[in-house]
């Protein structure tokens, strides 16, 4: 899985989150492993240009997501045989994100982490555009975040573990006896 990530916005952001949270939803939706993404944080003003250019509406938005490769059919997981592939480009704007997480009355790493699995499910063939489209996207959308944030509080806990069982373990003088 090779994930490109550049930061245009002059912005401060968790890229590691968000690599992060890409490389979940590949996993969780049975993205062939050699497949490629880039995601591009832009300015508004940057996201305002591709908006009118791509989607012909004005103003920036908050995620747009460029597909590279035909992903219907193959792409969906549901789909047979999917394979490598360039899945494609997510553009976020995190000025325009931050502004919608403090409407929602959440963190913008939340909001970027939910726009990046948003663009995921689009690079990946899903749409809202039909009421029943836009149940299962947003149902999955919701599913796969709730799923990788139980995953790094799993994650968060058994490092708490490790690191007290350590210090328990150099208390007790087994860490620096390798015999015991």
């Amino acid at each position: 899985m090779s994930i490109e990530i550049s930061n245009e916005s002059g912005r401060e952001v968790v890229e590691e989150e968000l690599l992060d949270v890409a490389r979940f939803v590949i996993a969780r939706m049975d993205v062939h492993p050699a497949a490629e993404l880039s995601m591009v944080l832009v300015d508004s003003n940057t996201m305002a240009d591709l908006h009118v250019r791509w989607m012909d509406l004005p103003g920036p938005t908050d995620v747009m997501s460029f597909p590279m490769d035909e992903l219907e059919p193959g792409g969906r997981p549901d789909a047979p045989e999917p394979g490598p592939s360039m899945l494609g480009d997510i553009v976020l704007c995190p000025s325009f994100a931050a502004e919608q997480a403090e409407k929602a009355g959440h963190s913008l790493d939340h909001e970027l982490a939910l726009l990046t699995v948003h663009g995921m499910l689009h690079l990946l063939g899903y749409d809202h555009a039909e009421p029943d489209e836009e149940k299962e996207m947003f149902g999955l959308q919701n599913q796969l975040l709730a799923e990788w944030y139980e995953e790094l509080r799993l994650a968060e806990r058994d490092a708490q573990l490790a690191a007290r069982d350590q210090q328990l373990l150099g208390k007790a003088g087994f860490v620096d006896n390798p015999e015991l």
